[in-house]
């Protein structure tokens, strides 16, 4: 006879929290994680930490990647509401006596994952999932461009070195020969400046002015559908201007022809009209107001 599982006090104190838990444990249920647990292995090897513990798993930090996205939040808050919130943590699979990884960790996974353009696969075959099962429905979309700080950023002044250009094979014989010939006539190899990073600043950052304030990371673009569920995902340095970046986010997913496409003002502009027109795809971007 099989034994009664009694309930644990955890799963007690998240019975309130039954919108957000529901959810989530739609998606845990729906979703078969391993072909994307197999995605992210091939990108992501999981191994052993700075201080000889056992590291996190891939799948735990792009789960983290996605509630992110569903509410907004960055590498720092992510981590705390981890730390805080059960029906979160449950969610990544984290245990009640783990702690959540801290935001260095999932920066770094971040920027080994778009360095191999791994989202776009994995975010495809999560959303063909979800597409099988009507969870999505592409009748409408929202493009939205979003910055996460790296807490990686550079501290301090900038410092530069001169690095000396590399000279093609037999360069070097050639301009002696020449010298030879003509000894008054010399010239020095060009030069080049070289930004200096200290270690452990994160080199694939940049900086970007947003509200008056300046910030360091990467914009992450998405285009998500009237629910919110994410259909593509494209991560740049933060300065990326998201008016230039429209093709590339509509391309990271599969939009049927007559979907509505909906952002803010900075997304709009005589090419990305003419890109919706030419894709077959409603413009309803918000227009600039014209100055009189």
């Amino acid at each position: 006879m099989k034994k009664e599982e009694i309930p644990s006090f955890a799963d007690y104190l998240t019975s309130g929290r039954k919108v957000k838990m529901q959810f989530f444990n739609q998606i845990n249920n729906l979703v078969d994680w391993r072909p994307i647990t197999t995605l992210i292995n091939r990108h992501y090897t999981k191994g052993m930490s700075a201080t000889g513990k056992p590291a996190y798993h891939g799948l735990l930090l792009f789960k983290m990647s996605l509630l992110q996205t569903w509410y907004g939040l960055s590498d720092y808050e992510i981590e705390d509401r981890l730390n805080d919130s059960i029906s979160f943590s449950r969610f990544c699979g984290l245990q009640l006596n783990e702690s959540s990884p801290d935001h260095s960790t999932l920066s770094r996974f971040r920027s080994i994952m778009t360095q191999t353009k791994a989202y776009d696969k994995i975010m495809k075959n999560l959303n063909k999932q979800l597409e099988a099962k009507k969870i999505i429905v592409k009748t409408g979309v929202i493009v939205d461009a979003s910055i996460i700080d790296s807490p990686l950023k550079p501290k301090g002044q900038s410092t530069y070195e001169i690095e000396e250009s590399l000279q093609e094979e037999g360069e070097d014989e050639n301009k002696n020969k020449s010298d030879n010939q003509n000894p008054q006539k010399t010239e020095s190899a060009p030069k080049m400046i070289k930004k200096v990073l200290k270690p452990g600043v994160d080199d694939e950052g940049s900086w970007v002015k947003k509200a008056g304030k300046l910030r360091f990371g990467y914009k992450k673009h998405t285009i998500t559908d009237e629910q919110g569920m994410i259909l593509g995902l494209v991560t740049t340095k933060a300065s990326v201007n998201e008016i230039s970046n429209l093709e590339e986010v509509l391309e990271s997913t599969d939009l049927p022809a007559g979907t509505r496409v909906s952002g803010d003002k900075g997304y709009q502009s005589e090419k990305n009209a003419t890109l919706l027109k030419s894709k077959n795809l409603k413009n309803q971007i918000l227009k600039k107001v014209k100055k009189e």
